[in-house]
């Protein structure tokens, strides 16, 4: 026995019990097909090929858009990332709030416009028309070999505006950038 009076058998036996009675800690998540407004979820899906309006809507975790679905989220609070990987179309607008990143990746078209971002935007590889208008933006803005013309204008950026392989190149301009300004956004 140890000197406090408690074996070390004893002990764990209730560290044991105690995590048996302890909620599970895995969030749910919730699939989006319509319409959600006012209220707080988890994380979010918008699964393939679906399309999801979210109006004044609390997520706690991350929004994920799948192949070919829609997201609009207009007044949003996101506390982790919005994701889209070959989403047809992504939007965050409207003086949303994302704790994380946004990031639109080989998909069609996006907007993120008069929001407040903590971390990156992010477009990469995209085929439609894609918009960064009057956003803060906590970390960087980077558009990557995007080929449905990408527009960058009134944004503050707190990280780096790169721009690399666009086609057309990207339009736009008066955005404060803390970082630097690069490539194809030097004049941006």
């Amino acid at each position: 026995m140890s000197k406090s009076g408690i074996s070390a058998a004893a002990l764990s036996a209730v560290t044991v019990i105690g995590l048996a009675l302890a909620p599970a800690a895995m969030a749910e998540e919730r699939t989006c097909r319509g319409t959600i407004g006012g209220t707080t979820v988890d994380n979010l899906r918008v699964p393939q090929g679906a399309s999801c309006t979210l109006n004044g809507t609390n997520v706690k975790g991350q929004v994920t858009v799948q192949r070919n679905a829609t997201l609009r989220a207009l007044g949003v609070r996101v506390v982790g990332n919005v994701q889209g990987e070959n989403a047809r179309r992504v939007a965050v607008v409207q003086g949303s709030r994302v704790g994380g990143s946004v990031q639109v990746v080989q998909g069609g078209s996006a907007a993120v416009t008069g929001s407040r971002i903590n971390g990156d935007i992010l477009f990469d590889e995209d085929e439609a028309t894609l918009r960064a208008v009057n956003n803060r933006i906590g970390g960087s803005l980077q558009a990557f070999q995007n080929t449905g013309g990408v527009e960058i204008r009134s944004n503050v950026i707190e990280g780096n505006l790169q721009c690399k392989e666009n086609v057309p190149r990207p339009v736009g301009g008066g955005n404060v950038v803390d970082g630097n300004k690069e490539d194809q956004c030097a004049n941006l």
